[in-house]
Parts: C-alpha cells; structure tokens; sequence
C-alpha cells in the first residue's frame, strides 16, 4: 500500500501549469514539523507536493505561503535527464485529497468568534423562512 498523510504548511504560492493537452498541474513545497526535536536536526522536513487535475485547480485557487494544509496522497519517484544529460531523482507526494486544516492569519492574530455579536431568536421574531 502506497498512502501518504501529512500536515503542514505551504512554503511559497503554489506554481500552476497547464499541460500540452490542458491538463493543470500544482506544484509546491510543504513545510512538516517533525514531532521530536534533536539537538542540532531540522526541526521540519520540506516536501515536495504535484496534484493534477480538479485537485490542481482547486489548491491554486484556495491556498497561498503560510497556509496549512492537510494532505493525503501517494509517493511517487522518477527520473528525468536534465540539460547537461545528468540523470535526476525526484521523490514527490502525488495529492489526491486536500483538506483546509489551519488558517495562519487566525493563529497569528488569535481570531476568535466573539459570541457577545450574537442576539439570541426569540418565538416573536420574524424569520424570513
């Protein structure tokens, strides 16, 4: 089985390209915190995410740096011979389900929904359905 689940955070805008026959690809870097943290390790791990398709579009549209998200999807390796004819490795996460997980600017500001805005419906009020 091939599964791969991961939170963290958007390390730049997604990049967004069509193929030659229309078919739109994401592409970007996630920043994972790693659980336990060792003197002198990287406190995260940055993964390199591609979704195609309907999930392409809707990550681009939604999701900018800075911004959590949840991800389930496959690990896939290829390889590719890059101008000088060297051969080149890639280990990527291939996203088959996105989930909003966070919002960074709420963290930030410590955005709360303030209940006292709310004015509770009596039986006399009038609703409009």
């Amino acid at each position: 089985m091939n599964k791969v689940a991961l939170v963290g955070r958007l390390c730049a805008d997604p990049k967004t390209q069509y193929t030659q026959n229309q078919v739109c690809v994401c592409s970007f870097s996630l920043a994972v915190n790693r659980r336990y943290k060792q003197e002198g390790q990287p406190d995260a791990d940055f993964i390199n995410i591609v979704a195609w398709n309907k999930t392409a579009e809707f990550i681009a549209k939604y999701f900018t740096k800075g911004q959590q998200i949840g991800i389930i999807g496959r690990l896939q390796t290829r390889t590719y011979d890059d101008k000088d004819g060297k051969k080149v490795y890639v280990t990527e996460v291939v996203a088959e389900e996105v989930e909003f997980t966070g919002s960074k600017k709420e963290e930030e500001k410590g955005e709360s929904v303030n209940l006292d805005t709310f004015k509770p419906v009596t039986d006399e009020a009038k609703l409009p359905f």
